[in-house]
């Protein structure tokens, strides 16, 4: 049945399934069958939107470089006014997190029109409202304006990334208050084994809160998050990591930037632990002159690594900055001592930067914002929100022309080519 969802939503761009085909009929329309669209979200998802969802902004916001002279990625690395809508990879994030999107609108659609036990329904429910909210803060993360539901008639309305937000927000507080209400079943355990679904839920919903200005509920979220419990996407030989392969297979196509990508005035201590989990220092440089290092993090190891959906740090670090613009400069230093002091030994995934001294900004909130950006990219290497933090901390603004040297080279991506050739709603694309 996997195998036939895949083939089924291979040939599908931006649309939901085609409600005339018999075959997508019976997989809406009995248990198995939604539980086989379940899993083959995640499986779509997992190989083919994370490796552009993560690496395709990297290179915006300078956390690795092109290793490759393919013209999509020079244009990627280029930025500015270089980037256009004709750039595959832009298109690629796009259509891919879309037909992802659409997906779990199927499923959650369909959910109602299926006898099923009412904790099937709300673990089904709560499993489609995780990655739909996924992918819609995908969308907000990347575009100033996304559709939040997706058209079979290529007319999708687009709309404000603050609205898309609010609407993952409410998809994942819908997942919570269903399996809150009915447990998940032991039937839906091996589909869904690797995903704790409702610490997953109350993770994103801690993210996504703190990118909509929602302290209070950032916090509420994060507080509410296991940090020993463990969600994974999880690989195998016919599924492969897609990070693995854009760091070490075949055509290697990118690399760690030195420091992570950040500018001298916010380096790392060099004892900092989490340096040597994810890179190994090099004196070497890109096609381009830039500063690398090898890429060295577990999760990208081999073709088969499993990647963390949510790392435990970042929910210290949410912690830390919903304190520190809600002005709780006390509570914003503990939190994020506690991930400059975390050892190893004390995370579920082994990350630690073990430093020993005990931050404190004396009462700047510029010192404080800064420290806890620094930890943010140091910790939460590669998981997609570097440009949404890049943006939000205020660092430096990118150019029109091409410079290699600023922070980020683009606010947001143009709108793909592909949507607006064929949807008349497309926005305007931003000057950068």
């Amino acid at each position: 049945m996997i195998g036939l969802l895949l083939i089924s939503f291979a040939s599908c761009e931006l649309d939901l399934t085609n409600p005339n085909a018999a075959s997508e009929d019976q997989v809406l329309n009995t248990k198995d069958g939604l539980i086989a669209l379940a899993v083959g979200i995640r499986q779509v998802y997992s190989t083919s939107v994370l490796g552009a969802e993560v690496l395709y902004p990297s290179i915006t916001t300078r956390e690795t470089a092109a290793m490759t002279t393919f013209s999509s990625l020079e244009e990627l690395e280029d930025g500015g006014a270089s980037l256009a809508s004709e750039n595959e990879r832009v298109k690629r994030l796009f259509a891919r997190t879309m037909r992802v999107k659409g997906m779990t609108e199927n499923l959650i659609g369909a959910v109602d029109n299926v006898d099923l036990s009412a904790g099937t329904r709300a673990g089904l429910l709560a499993y489609g409202s995780l990655f739909r909210a996924k992918c819609l803060g995908i969308l907000a993360q990347n575009w100033e304006q996304a559709p939040i539901r997706n058209s079979l008639n290529n007319d999708a309305k687009f709309s404000s990334r603050d609205d898309v937000y609010k609407e993952a927000i409410g998809v994942l507080t819908s997942g919570l208050s269903q399996i809150s209400a009915n447990p998940v079943p032991a039937e839906l355990d091996g589909p869904f084994g690797s995903i704790d679904l409702a610490n997953s839920l109350n993770a994103y919903l801690a993210r996504y809160n703190l990118a909509k200005g929602n302290y209070t509920e950032a916090i509420a979220a994060a507080d509410k998050v296991d940090l020993t419990s463990i969600s994974e996407l999880t690989f195998d030989a016919e599924n492969s990591n897609p990070l693995y392969a854009g760091f070490f297979d075949g055509t290697i196509e990118y690399n760690p930037r030195d420091n992570f990508g950040m500018p001298a005035s916010l380096s790392l201590d060099p004892a900092d632990g989490r340096i040597a989990f994810y890179v190994t220092v090099m004196d070497t440089t890109s096609l381009r002159g830039l500063d690398i290092d090898l890429m060295n993090c577990p999760f990208f190891a081999t073709a088969t690594s499993s990647v963390p959906l949510y790392l435990p740090g970042e929910m210290m670090l949410i912690k830390a900055e919903a304190y520190a613009r809600s002005n709780d400069i006390a509570n914003a230093e503990t939190a994020l001592n506690a991930v400059r002091n975390k050892m190893p030994a004390d995370d579920a995934f082994g990350i630690g930067a073990g430093l020993a001294d005990t931050y404190s900004s004396g009462g700047d909130m510029n010192a404080l914002l800064a420290e806890i950006y620094k930890n943010r990219r140091a910790e939460l290497f590669l998981i997609g929100t570097s440009l949404e933090d890049s943006r939000r901390f205020g660092r430096p603004e990118p150019t029109i022309e091409v410079d290699y040297t600023t922070e980020r080279n683009r606010n947001f991506y143009p709108y793909s080519s592909d949507e607006r050739d064929s949807n008349p709603n497309t926005p305007v694309n931003p000057t950068i």
